[in-house]
């Protein structure tokens, strides 16, 4: 009667109507939380008794309920038994493909009763709901952590159980996130699907697309509170503030030593195993990092993708341009604790360094010399 949708059963027009009403008559005897379906209610007790009686034949992973094995069962065999009629999009869950039809008739059935704003499916609507009340019903009984989304919480599991249930077919490396997965697999194809509209530069990230294009408009908008320098990217400000709080969190088991990221540290262990897992197509010379092997790729291309928008003067590597952009700048963000003076490269500051030490010892030296007696040094000569 309120959105005209209509229903083979009347069991289930009763359950649609809840949607409307927001009645939740099934609550839990232990928690006290309320469901408006039956189904849910027993879905929510296994959460208590961790009761997980639907289990994967591929896998072996167990489930709490009939309905979310299948669906992840289709992740082995890549089912999609749902057609859109419209496009003929294919999806694994019919959930899907009733979202996915409603981008092609536009309706937005779901709206939010504090601004109004409308959705295509309902637990958008929920999720946004929780952007108003703060909401973070998803708890990780390890840890504490709240979340406002379920797949954020499934993924922040896989961090206390180490799960990584996306493998690379081609070289075995497993993900925790399908989304890395895909990244990953395209250090193998060099797939780059994000060009940027400016230069027409090529990127298999978009991270990397949006970071790029700030070297065209300028923009860094994330700013350190030590000293006020800012960064395109917030996760290369938070590298940068270690350089100030020198906060190491990656230790190597093996050895013990510590690094500023978590990069530095992949690349350390290879050390230890003698892993070189990229090698170049060209000459067949491998190498523990991909960023080596990208470097050493150019010394066969000859390609500098580095260039200095003032004098036009391109670079090979990240680093030396970052060096060189400073003759323009004239940033010096290496200054010497003892008297002050300061240099655009740390190698610099080193060498100026020692002049103090040096300084330092002859002192001492002709310091001692003065307090010998005169007949005391001429028996030395």
């Amino acid at each position: 009667a309120l959105c005209g949708k209509a229903f083979s059963k009347c069991f289930n027009l009763r359950q649609h109507e809840r949607t409307h009403s927001g009645e939740k008559p099934y609550e839990c005897h232990l928690c006290g939380k309320a469901f408006s379906q039956c189904s849910h209610l027993k879905q929510h007790e296994r959460s208590h008794n961790g009761e997980k009686p639907h289990g994967c034949h591929f896998c072996g992973k167990a489930f709490t309920e009939s309905s979310v094995l299948k669906r992840h069962e289709r992740t082995h065999t890549g089912e999609k038994p749902y057609n859109c009629h419209v496009c003929g999009k294919a999806f694994t869950e019919s959930s899907d493909l009733r979202r996915h039809k409603r981008t092609h008739t536009g309706e937005k059935p779901y709206e939010c009763h504090l601004c109004g704003k409308a959705f295509n499916h309902s637990s958008v609507l929920r999720r946004h709901e929780r952007t108003h009340t703060g909401e973070k019903p998803y708890e990780c009984n390890i840890c504490g952590k709240a979340f406002n989304r379920s797949y954020n919480f499934r993924l922040h599991k896989r961090v206390h159980t180490g799960e990584k249930p996306y493998k690379c077919a081609l070289c075995g490396k497993a993900f925790s996130k399908c989304f890395n997965l895909r990244q990953h697999e395209r250090t193998h194809s060099g797939e780059k699907p994000y060009e940027c509209h400016l230069c027409g530069k090529a990127f298999s990230q978009c991270s990397h697309l949006k970071q790029h294009e700030r070297s065209h408009n300028g923009e860094k908008p994330h700013g350190c509170h030590f000293c006020g320098k800012a960064f395109t990217e917030s996760s290369v400000l938070k590298r940068h503030e270690r350089t100030h709080t020198g906060e190491k969190p990656y230790n190597c088991h093996v050895c013990g030593k510590a690094f500023t990221e978590s990069s530095d540290l992949r690349r350390h262990k290879r050390t230890h195993t003698g892993e070189k897992p990229y090698e170049c197509h060209l000459c067949g010379k491998a190498f523990n990092h991909s960023s080596v092997l990208r470097r050493h790729e150019r010394t066969h291309t000859g390609e500098k993708p580095y260039e200095c928008n003032i004098c036009g003067k391109a670079f090979n590597r990240s680093y030396n341009f970052r060096l060189h952009k400073r003759v323009h700048t004239g940033e010096k963000p290496y200054k010497c604790a003892l008297c002050g003076k300061a240099f655009s490269k740390c190698f610099n500051l080193r060498q100026h360094e020692r002049t103090h030490t040096i300084k330092t010892i002859n002192v001492d030296d002709s310091s001692d010399i003065a307090s010998t007696p005169k007949y005391t040094r001429g028996l030395t000569h």
